[in-house]
């Protein structure tokens, strides 16, 4: 930072905030997460109720409170009043509006706690049923979600004249999508929203800025700005006072544009917004973790109303879990940009480049890559990569000499430096970082080069487990073998395990044995041999179902319900659903030559995640698995290699043959 972008950024860290942002962030980060678990209120009848609900029950109810307390306890707002109150929130000048034209002041949260605190609502309830008779307290979103609707009757939620006009059902709509983009495990970590508080502090700074100089610029947060942004206003007359001192009006916040493709309006404002926060503040405004991740992927197909009951989160139990420890590793994502260069030597006219790589050994990040280096805005490049949290990345300042506007080869290394990850991470987690760094060379220059880095590190979060299963024949028939013909001939092979530095895990094959009863009885198994040679049986084949031995998990194949697909259901003390293809997260992943219907994804079915959470990917045709639970790591396996290896498994169950 130059002195005068350093005394910017310390007026900007001087504004005032009323509210502990940070609290309030992970407050609101819990809350979003809950409303997640019952996506029935994201639209349809379940909505519509909701807002009658809020306009006609919650806001006259509040109202009442806030002008003479009706209990000498905090009220507890029902999960779907809280919803429509929260996005209309989202809106402050037409909820200060709005507010003011019914009840005669703004009706804000103090004295007031969320559903999901825990604390009694049975004050609340009382209230609630005296006023409003005819409507539960609570609704029974469960029943709603499954489609069957409680009736009910509009005319008995009053006077619509002595409502809200505002457009709740799509102000609702528009943060359907708002989750999904803060919802990575890093968001939490105390060091990355201290960041996110400094750099809304930042934010409003530039608009500031832009009022006093008369400019009317469209200022776009990322989505670290946006949540604490959120969480002020989440609190309306706090943000109402604060906004007043700062800048002496309301601040809005405008979130009716999501159309983000080149030369619209928020495209343009993001550039706008960009390049303003450089000029005034001298570091990057883009921010590791807290861009845009895309559109949220497609939901399951499975009705978890028709799968059995909800199994506890609890650890499973599971004996032959020790027969595979792998190491926790920790990733980081990070953003790097090379801003600029000094004291190049004369004529070194050409092209510039620098290229990076890790100086250790990084399976995640194991390529060397490169970006260009230009002193126009449109020529910046920046890399997002993901990589060890560990170790050192070493760049090389590259130039290749241009002779009548041609390259000419070969490229010339000019200098090198590294960075220690580890030192950065405490530093570069909170706020992007802008440094110059001085160049190493054979070639004595008569200054030093130097580059200047902007680089940017989210909090490390732990890395998936990935594994490969190497065949000592390849497979036969690998895919998704139940989808498949008939005409696969099983063959005996072993199958040894390794994880992503060659290292062997575990060794597999199957059997086929007789049983004692019967000659003609034939039962299949998975045998295992550790590294340390022992010898075990892993799961055997019991009618139609994989038992994993000394484990409560089982293997099967079963329908959803009657519209859905046949899938494989992994259930132990937890409920995992195999299905066919790429889900969830790991819909939009391309992981290399992708051919035929080889990918199957392993989606864990709790309370916690009632519509689903990946944590496994496998590729049947190459035996590849990326796994995020140390708790799957050998189900995973297992499963991997009975799909791959027992085809008359699943052509019994598709035929009935039970």
């Amino acid at each position: 930072m130059e002195k005068e972008q350093e005394l910017e950024w310390g007026e900007a860290q001087r504004i005032i905030i009323s509210e502990d942002l940070l609290a309030k962030a992970k407050q609101q980060l819990l809350f979003l997460a809950e409303v997640d678990r019952n996506r029935c209120l994201y639209g349809g009848s379940v909505l519509e109720r909701a807002t009658y609900r809020y306009k006609y029950c919650w806001l006259p109810l509040l109202a009442k409170h806030v002008e003479t307390p009706i209990t000498e306890h905090p009220l507890v707002v029902p999960l779907d009043c809280e919803w429509i109150w929260h996005c209309h929130r989202l809106n402050p000048v037409r909820y200060k509006t709005d507010c003011m034209e019914l009840y005669g002041r703004i009706l804000d949260d103090l004295n007031v706690v969320s559903s999901i605190q825990g604390i009694s609502n049975e004050e609340t309830e009382k209230i609630w049923n005296t006023m409003y008779p005819s409507e539960p307290y609570e609704l029974d979103l469960e029943i709603l979600d499954s489609g069957s609707p409680q009736d009910f009757d509009e005319n008995l939620f009053g006077d619509p004249e002595n409502a809200t006009k505002y457009d709740l059902i799509s102000a609702v709509k528009r943060q359907n999508t708002f989750f999904y983009q803060v919802s990575r495990p890093y968001w939490n970590n105390d060091t990355f929203l201290e960041g996110a508080v400094a750099r809304y502090k930042g934010f409003l700074h530039l608009i500031k800025r832009n009022k006093e100089r008369s400019m009317n610029r469209f200022c776009v947060p990322t989505y670290d700005v946006d949540l604490i942004w959120h969480s002020h206003q989440l609190n309306p007359v706090s943000y109402c006072k604060d906004l007043m001192a700062i800048m002496g009006k309301v601040l809005e916040h405008d979130d009716t544009d999501s159309d983000r493709s080149k030369g619209q309006k928020l495209d343009v404002g993001f550039s706008e917004t960009t390049n303003q926060w450089e000029e005034t503040f001298g570091t990057r405004y883009w921010k590791a973790g807290a861009m845009h991740r895309g559109n949220p992927p497609s939901p399951i197909t499975i009705d978890k109303y028709n799968i059995d009951a909800m199994q506890k989160d609890l650890t499973p139990s599971n004996k032959n879990q020790n027969l595979i420890q792998l190491p926790q590793k920790m990733l980081l994502e990070v953003m790097l940009e090379i801003v600029d260069v000094r004291d190049l030597p004369s004529g070194h006219k050409g092209k510039l480049a620098v290229s990076f790589r890790k100086k250790q050994e990084d399976i995640v990040f194991n390529a060397k890559k490169q970006l260009s280096v230009s002193s126009q805005p449109e020529g910046k490049q920046v890399a997002v990569f993901q990589c060890k949290s560990s170790g050192d990345l070493v760049l090389e300042l590259i130039y290749r000499p241009c002779v009548n506007f041609r390259m000419v080869r070969p490229a010339k290394v000019l200098g090198k430096t590294s960075i220690n990850l580890e030192d950065l991470q405490n530093e570069a987690c909170k706020l992007p970082i802008e440094k110059w760094l001085d160049l190493t060379s054979a070639v004595k220059w008569p200054k030093p080069i130097s580059i200047r880095v902007g680089l940017s590190l989210t909090p490390p979060f732990p890395a998936p487990y990935e594994l490969q299963m190497v065949p000592t024949r390849p497979f036969i028939g690998s895919y998704l073998l139940f989808l498949l013909s008939r005409k696969f001939q099983q063959t005996k092979n072993w199958t040894n395990v390794v994880d992503e530095a060659g290292n062997e895990i575990i060794n597999i094959h199957s059997r086929n044995v007789t049983t004692e009863k019967s000659k003609t009885n034939i039962k299949s198994e998975v045998i295992g041999t550790t590294a340390s040679h022992e010898t075990l049986l892993l799961a055997e084949l019991r009618g139609t179902t994989w038992f994993m031995m000394n484990s409560d998990w089982m293997l099967q194949r079963k329908k959803t319900s009657d519209e859905d697909e046949y899938v494989f259901e992994l259930t132990g003390t937890r409920k995992v659903i195999i299905f066919p293809g790429r889900k969830l997260e790991f819909e939009t992943r391309y992981c290399g030559n992708e051919r035929g219907n080889c990918f199957i994804t392993a989606v864990e079915i709790s309370p916690k995640d009632p519509y689903g959470k990946a944590v496994a990917l496998m590729n049947l045709a190459n035996g590849f698995l990326e796994i995020k639970e140390e708790w799957l790591v050998l189900p995973a396996i297992l499963s991997a290699f009975v799909l791959s290896h027992f085809p008359h498994f699943s052509d019994d169950i598709q035929n009935g043959n039970e």
